[in-house]
């Protein structure tokens, strides 16, 4: 008899059991690393998809901030998790692209990750702090040859996108201005802000509040044409570096390995999100434009963006330990 019971309550628990492992993905909250501090540009994007995805995933989706070494940290512990769905990562091409090339020992590099969708891209503005004793950027090549090694510029580390495009202007100015990295493009910017540090290159989506208030001076964008938002402020084309034409963007990924079932859902969630209104209204504000598309689409757009600054990186010789 007691042979029996246990029996039928082992069959029981295999039939109970079943179900669960038969639910579709998602089942329980989805987690996105984002490898930057809380408030700079990449972690404002995650947040915005994130606060977007509930409704289109079924559940809810967290953000946790792991930050450090220029983008590496959390890299490299989203690449190392389980890969199946439930661990994702927002990155954009600081920590994706240039962080791997640059950092010696990254432990992975963009091919670590399985694509699911571009998110969204805004252009970068070179501001400075509104003491700053420099209103333009001629004014600014002007008193860095006049003191060099004396500037500094800050940036959310080394390998991100902003120390890449201030050392491309370096060269092409023919400047000596001095890298400050911080953990973050928030705590970088906040210090030009409070004339800590007297310059940076930074998102507009993060810096327009500030330049409207008058405690930033935007001096260029790194657009090919002047953008709406800043009517004012000349492209750098205009003042002689049309080189320097270099969008922040962020996207969404996967673990390499995670089942193509997910990635597809994933995707699907992702543009969704993206259709939405809120994320619109969202982005409107921060002056980013909506990307999307396919996984493919983000698998090309990442070899593209790797073979555009590995000549770069190379050049300008830039090794982190």
């Amino acid at each position: 008899m007691i042979r029996i019971l246990f029996a039928a309550l082992a069959a029981l628990g295999i039939a109970l059991a079943q179900p669960a492992a038969a639910q579709p993905y998602p089942n329980r909250p989805v987690k996105i690393i984002v490898p930057t501090p809380a408030g700079g540009p990449v972690d404002v994007m995650a947040r915005i998809l994130a606060n977007a995805l509930p409704p289109f995933l079924g559940q809810n989706v967290i953000v946790e901030n792991r930050a450090g070494a220029g983008n590496t940290l959390g890299s490299k512990a989203a690449a190392a998790a389980d890969p199946d769905g439930y661990t994702l990562l927002v990155s954009a091409a600081s920590g994706l692209i240039m962080s791997p090339m640059v950092y010696k020992n990254a432990g992975y590099d963009e091919n670590s990750f399985a694509p699911v969708a571009l998110i969204a891209e805004t252009p970068q503005v070179l501001v400075a702090n509104r003491g700053a004793p420099f209103n333009s950027v001629a004014e600014l090549v002007t008193y860095a040859k006049a003191n060099p090694g004396k500037l500094n510029y800050s940036t959310g580390g080394a390998g991100t996108l902003p120390h890449l495009t201030a050392e491309l202007f370096k060269q092409l100015s023919g400047t000596d201005i001095v890298h400050v990295p911080y953990k973050g493009g928030g705590p970088a910017l906040t210090d030009v802000v409070a004339g800590q540090v007297p310059m940076t290159f930074d998102t507009l989506g993060t810096s327009l509040q500030f330049i409207r208030e008058g405690k930033l001076k935007a001096l260029a964008v790194s657009n090919q044409t002047r953008l709406a938002e800043l009517p004012n402020v000349p492209a750098m084309p205009e003042v002689g570096y049309g080189a320097i034409n270099s969008g922040a963007w962020v996207a969404l990924l996967a673990p390499l390995g995670t089942p193509s079932a997910i990635v597809a859902r994933l995707n699907q969630a992702a543009n969704a999100a993206l259709a939405s209104p809120p994320m619109k209204e969202a982005l409107t504000r921060l002056s980013a434009q909506p990307r999307g598309g396919t996984a493919e689409d983000l698998a090309r757009h990442m070899k593209a963006e790797h073979d555009k600054w590995g000549p770069i990186v190379a050049k300008l010789g830039l090794k982190e330990e």
